[in-house]
């Protein structure tokens, strides 16, 4: 019998499974090695069929997305019960990624900014949120509970396995694809436990072929204020680039288009908190030792904690926004 393969979408966009198409013809060989017994995003599967499954007959699970509903916690425990290995693809199900974004607030102020406060609302909807269960003539509709934080697959669940990315890079699936086909026939051992795959080691300056020459800066600017030369460093002609603080393997794509690293491969070996060292390199290099001149260049920065954590605020040593605590009188 073939080993069996399933893949989920929590809550992320979608990229992921993209991705996997994105391996153009090596597809056919998942597909040819692999029995494929779960991918609700292209194949009528329910989850009762996962439901029916016997503990640890899946294979391979690569499970893409963060943890931010009821729902997305009932599938992450049930397709850990029945995978023998259970992979964090992508950076939403590794580090959060864009929907942890939303742990710089809570849960009902967003609610009431979208159900209450929004202008595109008419008048007789606006403050009537979703309820989990409602009665309707035709029965009763149920629908996920929305957490009040965004967390990572492994905050949930045991997780193997880690491949970064948003998405992962369809040369870096590739690679781990064709690993675990030659463990599986080959009966080679599986890399221990917690081992990122599909990334390197270092981080993504090593990868860049730009010149770094350290210089100072006085100002950081937005990508339409300069057209940069695509031959220095970024960093150092004063656009942000998490490079440095960022673990190397898509072979520093966006810098090569003249775009800055977004961060999208998660943090360094042996970095706990990608913004913190973000926050260390920009030190290095701000063209200034006055408290007041520093925190004008910073001011510079268009939305820092979004910029820093865009990719890794689940995963961050502060997960979330902390509420404000309310004095008493």
């Amino acid at each position: 019998m073939k080993p069996k393969l399933a893949l989920y979408w929590a809550s992320s966009c979608g990229g992921c499974e993209i991705a996997v198409v994105d391996t153009e013809l090596k597809i056919l060989d998942i597909a040819g090695f692999f029995d494929i017994v779960f991918w609700p995003c292209l194949m009528d599967f329910k989850y009762k069929d996962v439901e029916a499954m016997e503990d640890g007959e899946i294979t391979l699970c690569l499970f893409n997305g963060a943890i931010r509903t009821s729902e997305n916690e009932y599938m992450a425990k049930l397709l850990r019960a029945k995978s023998k290995v259970l992979v964090a693809f992508g950076s939403c199900a590794s580090e959060g990624c864009i929907p942890a974004l939303a742990n710089f607030y809570d849960k009902q102020s967003i609610l009431d900014f979208v159900y209450k406060d929004s202008q595109s609302l008419e008048e007789n909807s606006r403050g009537v949120y979703p309820e989990t269960k409602t009665h309707m003539p035709e029965g009763e509709i149920d629908i996920p509970e929305f957490w009040n934080t965004v967390k990572t697959l492994d905050q949930v669940v045991d997780v193997d396995y880690y491949v970064p990315g948003c998405p992962p890079q369809s040369f870096q699936i590739v690679k781990v694809v064709e690993a675990v086909i030659d463990i599986l026939k080959n009966g080679k051992p599986l890399p221990p436990t917690g081992t990122v795959l599909g990334a390197g080691d270092k981080t993504c300056c090593d990868e860049c072929p730009r010149e770094r020459k350290e210089k100072k800066i006085k100002k950081f600017y937005r990508p339409q204020e300069i057209i940069p030369d695509p031959n220095e460093c970024l960093l150092d002609q004063g656009l942000m680039c998490m490079g440095p603080a960022t673990r190397s393997g898509c072979d520093a794509l966006c810098v090569k288009a003249n775009i800055g690293c977004r961060g999208c491969y998660g943090p360094p070996v042996n970095v706990m908190d990608q913004g913190t060292k973000m926050v260390s390199a920009l030190s290095s290099v701000i063209d200034s030792t006055d408290q007041k001149e520093v925190r004008e260049i910073i001011k510079t920065i268009a939305d820092p904690l979004g910029t820093f954590y865009r990719f890794s605020m689940g995963a961050s040593l502060m997960r979330r926004v902390q509420p404000k605590k309310v004095e008493k009188e």
